[in-house]
Formats: structure tokens, sequence, C-alpha cells
């Protein structure tokens, strides 16, 4: 055991590990071009059987990676190359612990979210102030973070005022019950006396009487966005928003996490940042 070289080893991976998994054939390229640079490292490090292998080496490359200025995305995915290659090892006896869980994935960079400033949404709620229903929705998404696809498909019975309304799970989404704050209580129940009854268990109906859709939300908040001059925000930007402004406050991260729905929580602290920068320039508009 071990006493086969990486070189060797690779060989083996690209004639009978990936053939076997019928993969396609840039996949294939690519893990074998990031395996043969991987190796070359090693060799540079005195590593060359497979048997000397170790996650350190992985993490040592993987920083490397991060020297050259490669992007988080292009990393993780030479991780996930590197862990079947690791497993691939384990599975034919060539090293005699499976060390491939053991690699940490790199976490993908996101571009820096639009989020709207206080005056901002102050001048959104106020553009839709006189219409009740959007009304609602605008200040759902803010005051909650739900996702839009989580809003179009919420029904009636989903809501439960004053406490919370459940977002149902959905593909590999958790469900998840959120608290309703007083802002958000006010926005929905002025809905609930206003609207009418329908036949449709949704709870944003469009004015056809039918359920409103996502394109149909996003229309709408696009207009008020052009009526309240806010610009290059989306409707994501509610969403960000939320998060931004929280955690600004001080509402703890696993709360915001919880909220959002995030399944990792440094999704959610990717956040910090952008509360850090908001709380500075608030302290320098309104400085004494």
């Amino acid at each position: 055991m071990g006493e086969i070289t990486l070189h060797q080893a690779l060989e083996e991976f690209k004639t009978v590990y990936m053939p076997a998994r019928n993969l396609a054939a840039r996949t294939r390229e690519e893990y074998s071009n990031d395996l043969k640079a991987f190796i070359d490292f090693l060799d540079k490090a005195g590593v060359t059987k497979a048997g000397e292998l170790s996650t350190f080496y992985v993490d040592r490359y993987l920083a490397r990676l991060d020297e050259l200025g490669l992007s988080g995305s292009t990393r993780k995915r030479k991780a996930i190359t590197f862990r079947s290659f690791l497993s691939f090892l384990y599975r034919n006896a060539y090293i005699s612990h499976d060390i491939s869980q053991q690699v940490i994935l790199p976490f993908p960079e996101y571009p820096v979210p639009r989020i709207l400033t206080q005056t901002e949404y102050q001048k959104l709620l106020q553009a839709c102030s006189t219409n009740i229903r959007d009304k609602a929705i605008i200040t759902l998404l803010l005051q909650t973070g739900i996702r839009l696809s989580e809003l179009t498909r919420l029904s009636i019975s989903d809501i439960h005022i004053p406490e919370s309304i459940n977002i149902a799970g959905s593909n590999s989404r958790k469900g998840r019950t959120i608290p309703l704050n007083s802002k958000a209580c006010e926005a929905l129940q002025a809905y609930f006396s206003a609207c009418q009854a329908s036949n449709y268990p949704n709870l944003f109906l469009n004015k056809f009487g039918k359920p409103l859709g996502e394109r149909g939300v996003q229309k709408i908040i696009m207009q008020y966005y052009r009526q309240a001059g806010i610009i290059g925000a989306s409707v994501h930007s509610l969403r960000h928003t939320f998060a931004v402004q929280h955690i600004a406050k001080g509402t703890s991260l696993k709360t915001v996490q919880e909220a959002m729905g995030h399944k990792d929580i440094r999704t959610t602290e990717a956040y910090i940042p952008i509360a850090r920068e908001l709380s500075r320039k608030e302290l320098e508009e309104h400085a004494l």
C-alpha cells in the first residue's frame, strides 16, 4: 500500500476511473489538467508516492491558488477534483485512510449585492402606500427577507398574524417559520381587510383574480423603483437589504440565517462587511 507513485495513480485515474463513470470529454480534460498541476506541485514538495499524500498538501496547494489570484469558484472546482482523486486512491487501497471528506471546499465569492439605503426604502414604501396589495408585498419582502419564489408560493393559510408565516420547503430547501414584526402585520392586516374572497388559496392575486406570479411581482416592484427614483436595484435587493440592515443593527447572524433560509452560515457572514460599511456611512451622514 502506498507504493504506487502519484503519476501512476493519475494515469489509472484517467484510463479507468473517468471512463467508468462516463465523464464528459471536457470534464476529463479539466480533471486531468487540475491533477497534473497538483502532482507537479507535490513533486516539488518531495511527495511522489500515494501513501505520502494528505489533506495538508491539498490545503497548501489551494492556498497557493489563492495567491495566484484564482477565483473562489475555480478553486472550489479544483478541490472537488482532488477529493475525487483521494476517494479513488482509498477505494483502490493506495492510501490507508479515506481523507477525501477532510478536504474543505473553498467558499466562492459573490458580487457585492445592491442594497437599499434607509432613505431609498422609505421612498419605495411611500411610492406604494396607496396600493394596499403592493404595499403588503413590498413590506413582506423587506421585513422578512424571503425569496421572490417563496413569496409567490405563499397561501393565506401560511399567514398567522401576529406571530409568523410558514415558508414551505422546495427541492433541497427545508421549510421554515419566520416571525412577523409589527410593520409586516400591519400591512398584511390592511391587505386582508381589503381583498375579496377568492377560489384560489394563494396569498397574492393579480388584477384578474388569479395567482400573482414572479414576473408579475417583478414588474410591480420595478415600477415603484422608477417612481421612487431608485436605480440599479432588483427585487432581490429587498432581501439583501433585510440582511444588511438587521446585521448592522445588531441582530444575531444565526437569527438572520434562519430567517433567510441559508444552509451555510458563511452565506450570511458575507453581509457583514456591507453592514459595517453601511454603519460607517450612516455615522458620517448623521455626524453630530
